[in-house]
């Protein structure tokens, strides 16, 4: 027996209530902080930080896999998918070094997180990525994004 994906765009249901199960996290670090609770503020942006690092990172490991499984990926493909990871790391310094955190990080983050749209709409014009990736795409990108930016100006 083989699942059938979903009559909407190919996104079999699971995929989709998955991805947005994964925005949860996000969602009570930026409810945490909204209270107002200045004893778990720290924590509340730390978790939101390591949230966004992760799955921008993770964003990347799906570009490498979807290059990996093509004849023969465009090159940009290829640095586009470590970028993420980069990207993440590098937003991690300013905790490292005792500088202003995580404030600017996480506006890296939220940005960077809805500008992987750019690489997913240019995944789909290439055929590379699976019939229905915008419509999982777009709202965990703009969700995940606006909400850890959300956490950047609480």
């Amino acid at each position: 027996m083989t699942a059938r994906p979903a009559a909407t765009g190919g996104i079999p249901p699971i995929a989709r209530l998955l991805g947005l199960s994964g925005l949860l996290p996000q969602l009570a670090a930026v409810a945490l902080l909204m209270s107002g609770d200045a004893q778990s503020r720290f924590s509340a942006l730390a978790i939101a930080y390591a949230y966004a690092a992760i799955i921008l990172s993770f964003l990347g490991g799906l570009w490498w896999g979807l290059a990996a499984r093509t004849d023969s990926p465009p090159r940009w493909l290829w640095f586009a998918s470590v970028a993420p990871s980069l990207i993440a790391l590098v937003t991690a310094w300013p905790w490292m070094v005792g500088l202003r955190w995580p404030g600017p990080s996480l506006v890296v983050l939220g940005i960077s997180l809805i500008g992987a749209l750019l690489v997913d709409r240019a995944l789909v014009r290439t055929g590379i990525a699976p019939p229905g990736w915008m419509a999982l795409r777009v709202p965990l990108s703009l969700g995940l994004g606006i909400l850890t930016l959300l956490a950047a100006i609480l």
